[in-house]
C-alpha cells in the first residue's frame, strides 16, 4: 500500500456562526464546533483511506483556546497526521476570524482517530502518511506518543466498563425485602 502525502487528506470548510449555534454566552457551542470537528475529520479520513466508511474511534483531544462569537467566521482544516495498521489519528485546527476587523485567532485543536471499514464493516490497513511541512512533521514525529496514551487509555476504559454497573442508579443498594416491608 502506497504511502501519501499529508496534504492529500487535507479538508478546509469555512462557515459562519448562526444565532441558534451560540450559548448563553454568546459564544459558539461547544457541541456544534464538535459536530463540525467530526464531519471534517471523517472526510479527511476517507479521503486518505479511499474508503465508502470510516467511524471515529475517538475523539482523543478537544481543546478549546478561544472563544468564537458570532461576528467570527469559523474555519476547520483537517488532515490525518499518523497513522497505525488501521487507524489514522486526525489533527484538527480551527480558526474564528472576526468578519469586521480581520483578525485570525486559533480557536480550538482536537485530536480524532478513525478506523476504516471495508464493505463487511471490518477494519482495514491504512496507507502510511508523508509529512512534508514543519507542522506536519511536529504532529507524525509526536504522533507514536500519543498512540501510546490512546492504547493506554482503551485499556484503562476497558478495565473502567468491565467495573461499573448498568443497574438503575435509583436501585442501587436497595434489597427488594426492604423495599416491600417499607410499602406495607
Amino acid at each position: 500500500m502506497e504511502a501519501k502525502r499529508t496534504k492529500e487528506s487535507l479538508v478546509i470548510n469555512t462557515d459562519q456562526v448562526m444565532i441558534n449555534d451560540l450559548n448563553n454566552y454568546n459564544t459558539l457551542f461547544g457541541g456544534v464546533l464538535m459536530k463540525k470537528l467530526d464531519n471534517n475529520a471523517t472526510l479527511s479520513a476517507r479521503r486518505h483511506a479511499r474508503v465508502k466508511e470510516c467511524v471515529t474511534a475517538s475523539t482523543d483531544s478537544i481543546d478549546f483556546l478561544h472563544p468564537i462569537h458570532q461576528t467570527d467566521s469559523v474555519c476547520v482544516e483537517s488532515f490525518v497526521s499518523y497513522t497505525s495498521n488501521k487507524s489514522m489519528e486526525i489533527f484538527c485546527k480551527v480558526i474564528a476570524e472576526d468578519m469586521i476587523t480581520g483578525e485570525r485567532r486559533m480557536a480550538a485543536t482536537a485530536f480524532l482517530t478513525f478506523v476504516a471499514l471495508d464493505a463487511n464493516k471490518k477494519a482495514v490497513q491504512v496507507p502510511k502518511v508523508i509529512p512534508e511541512t514543519e507542522e506536519e512533521q511536529f504532529l507524525y514525529q509526536s504522533g507514536e506518543e500519543r498512540a501510546k496514551r490512546r492504547r493506554f487509555r482503551r485499556e484503562h476504559s476497558a478495565e473502567l466498563t468491565r467495573l461499573i454497573g448498568l443497574e438503575k442508579p435509583w436501585e442501587k443498594g436497595v434489597d427488594k425485602h426492604d423495599e416491600l416491608s417499607q410499602l406495607g
